[in-house]
Parts: C-alpha cells; structure tokens; sequence
C-alpha cells in the first residue's frame, strides 16, 4: 500500500468515525463495532441493495461478500452518501426524499451535476461545503 493510498484509508476511515458519532437520524446504521451496516441502510431509504451500490458508486457484488462491505472504501463511500442525505433530509422532507434529491437534483453551483455523481467522483467535502454556505443563508 502506498503512502497515499494509506493516507487516503486513514483520512475516510476518520470520516466514518465522524459520521458515526454524528445526528442520532444515522446511529441505526451502525452495528456495535462502528460499522455501517448496509441492510440497514437499504431498508431505511426502501431501496434495494443493488439500487443502493449503485446510488454509492460500488458495484452490486460488494455487498455479496461481508469482507467487502465492510472495506474501508465501502464504508466510506456509505459514509459519505448518508451525511450528505442526512443533512438535507429535514429540509426535503424525510430521508427517501433527501435520497430522492440526492440522485436526482441537478445542483448549479456543480454545472448542474448531482450531489451523487460529485460524491462517486470524490468531491463529498465540496458537497457538504456548499451544504454549510446554504444552511448559513449564502445563495444556492
């Protein structure tokens, strides 16, 4: 492993940990070891878990095997769509609308792309960035 690829493990396996400590709307994620679990995930938004890989930029077999799941990618990137969800579901109307929003609203200070195609493309922090600068009243 390189140092960067360490680096990166260390830096979302922190955000997952930040996540997991976050709102109580997420705590029924997690199992007693601080992972997400993504059963739970699924059934929450009424998804499946082939419709749930796909909205978090992993392939379906991913959730196949636990050894997968349970990778440092997978829970970040499962960690990472939940905040974001999370953070707009009060403001959509519930987390199956915040989901809803999350695929599908076109965000024009991307280029009118998606907070999910930012997110599977890395740029979670410039989505929740631009959460907090709206939450405080700065334009959409």
């Amino acid at each position: 492993m390189s140092a960067r690829t360490g680096k990166s493990v260390a830096a979302k396996a922190a955000r997952v940990e930040e996540v997991r400590r976050g709102p109580s709307r997420i705590a029924g994620y997690f199992d007693a070891e601080g992972l997400i679990v993504i059963d739970r995930v699924a059934d929450s938004f009424g998804v499946s878990k082939a419709q749930l890989a796909d909205t978090m930029g992993v392939k379906p077999e991913t959730f196949h095997r636990a050894a997968r799941a349970r990778a440092p990618k997978t829970q970040g990137r499962a960690a990472e769509m939940i905040e974001i969800v999370a953070r707009v579901a009060d403001w959509a109307g519930g987390e199956k609308q915040a989901l809803a929003w999350y695929r599908a609203e076109p965000l024009p200070a991307f280029g009118g792309r998606t907070a999910e195609s930012l997110v599977k493309d890395g740029k979670a922090a410039a989505v929740r960035d631009w959460l907090d600068h709206v939450a405080t009243g700065g334009f959409a």
